[in-house]
């Protein structure tokens, strides 16, 4: 459908409604009167933020999970070095766990020798336990209000690959955008910032005059909001004809599978491209245990044969598009800080449709063992795929285990009798857990007493703080 041509009254009614549960499961409006450009690749971001932060004039925002001490790190420190001395006020923001072992806090002495700024999210606090477990992922560059990136890249040499080793670049995605939608960008950085410290004491930049015809929402979530979770739900539940998924570090909890099985069975084309060889690769064997499911309900599934596949992204209906930092887990639907841009354009979508093809072009389908399906023209081939080693496998085995005992002790679904093994090793390594308790206490008591020590003084701790925030009325 032409997206420019008027609507018949009960399709445009529609539209809107789609429109507004999309705004409202997002917790994002929608923008229109942006231009948006798709980035493919670590090397095309890198110059692409170096371009622009060479041409900055007033002010640089930059937040990224990992800014690495390597060629492309020190790279894009020195562009903002050299920016800081000309009076450009640059203000940076990085994830203490992302860059744990990528660079040292000397790393950034020249930045602020020459006036910039840093601060670093979420630092391990004796007072918080569980506090490590939220993470700034964001991958943000805002340069004078003008120009924007979102995207799934972080500044570290691994995403050019080694050519020297033979090994190819990272896959990744992202988004140049330029427009009203900036500001939207803008305040999530300025978000950011304030959690961290003062806020930016800087005039927020205007409002961008519209520099296209693309309409976007710009979704910068915070732990325990969930408004992307809301949003890719919403998205499987209204797909008609398609829904092409790429995902990293994909970990599909029942209730979102339960959406991609559903539009399945009700005839969508559902594709999830996943990586065939991860850097975590005990993320990669969650994300292997949970295949069968989507595969007997004719989900396709494909692993990427390069080196990493890191996008995130999906496409609907040649209508709707997602790029941004969020994977499909727990971690980044209700942890961290993530920033993504849901596009509503039938031009990019379709843009994003021809890449998504490109890419399984260079990828392996999953199938079941006991059974394949011919193969539709024009896709890739059709081999099966066994997980990796046994490492993959125990991590696979431990996820079928839990959610095997966890039905049984709940009662929540009636078990199969293939699940009768799982049975024995649960109620085995149960059994011999009792029979340790009762014979070595101490074994189990001293690291279960640490545990509860440490997180009863970070209570008692929190407390005394908040005591002396108390003030007489």
């Amino acid at each position: 459908m032409n997206a420019s041509a008027p609507l018949p009254r009960p399709t445009l009614h529609a539209r809107l409604l789609a429109e507004q549960a999309l705004s409202r499961a997002a917790g994002a409006p929608l923008v229109a009167g942006n231009a948006v450009e798709l980035l493919i690749d670590g090397a095309a971001h890198f110059a692409a933020w170096q371009a622009a932060i060479d041409c900055a004039r007033t002010h640089v925002f930059l937040e990224n999970y990992i800014i690495a001490d390597d060629r492309v790190g020190r790279a894009l420190r020195d562009a903002l070095v050299a920016a800081a001395r000309r009076g450009v006020r640059v203000c940076v923001i990085h994830d203490w766990l992302g860059n744990l072992g990528n660079a040292r806090a000397a790393f950034w002495l020249p930045l602020r020798a020459a006036g910039g700024e840093v601060r670093v999210y979420n630092r391990l606090r004796a007072d918080s336990p569980f506090g490590w477990i939220s993470r700034d992922h964001r991958k943000l560059v805002l340069v004078d209000g003008v120009w924007g990136s979102l995207s799934g890249v972080c500044a570290a040499a691994k995403w050019l690959g080694d050519p020297a080793r033979g090994v190819p670049p990272w896959r990744d995605t992202g988004l140049l955008i330029r427009g009203p939608a900036l500001s939207d960008l803008e305040l999530a950085f300025r978000d950011s910032w304030a959690g961290l410290g003062a806020p930016l004491n800087l005039p927020v930049a205007p409002v961008p005059e519209a520099a296209g015809a693309v309409a976007l929402r710009v979704i910068a979530t915070h732990p325990q909001t969930a408004g992307l979770y809301r949003l890719d739900q919403l998205v499987a539940a209204m797909a008609q004809r398609t829904l092409w998924l790429t995902d990293a570090y994909f970990v599909g909890i029942p209730t979102y599978v339960q959406g991609l099985v559903s539009a399945a069975r009700d005839g969508v084309d559902v594709r999830l491209l996943v990586p065939g060889s991860s850097n975590l690769h005990a993320v990669a064997a969650l994300s292997r245990a949970g295949y069968r499911p989507l595969l007997e309900a004719g989900i396709r599934v494909f692993e990427w044969n390069g080196s990493m596949l890191h996008a995130k992204t999906a496409v609907a209906d040649g209508r709707w598009a997602r790029v941004g930092s969020s994977n499909l887990n727990l971690s980044s639907w209700l942890a961290n800080l993530e920033l993504d841009a849901a596009i509503d354009d039938a031009g990019f979508a379709g843009l994003m449709a021809e890449q998504y093809e490109r890419d399984l072009a260079n990828a392996t389908e999953i199938v079941l063992a006991n059974g394949r399906r011919p193969r539709p023209s024009g896709t890739a081939p059709l081999r099966p795929r066994r997980a990796g080693g046994s490492s993959s496998r125990a991590a696979a085995g431990a996820l079928r285990l839990a959610n095997t005992v966890g039905a049984a002790l709940s009662n929540r679904r009636v078990l199969g009798p293939t699940e009768g093994g799982a049975l024995l090793a649960g109620g085995l390594l149960l059994l011999a857990l009792a029979v340790l308790a009762v014979l070595l206490p101490q074994l189990l008591a001293w690291p279960l007493a640490l545990l509860c020590g440490w997180i009863g003084a970070s209570l008692l701790r929190k407390r005394l703080r908040l005591r002396r925030r108390r003030t007489p009325h």
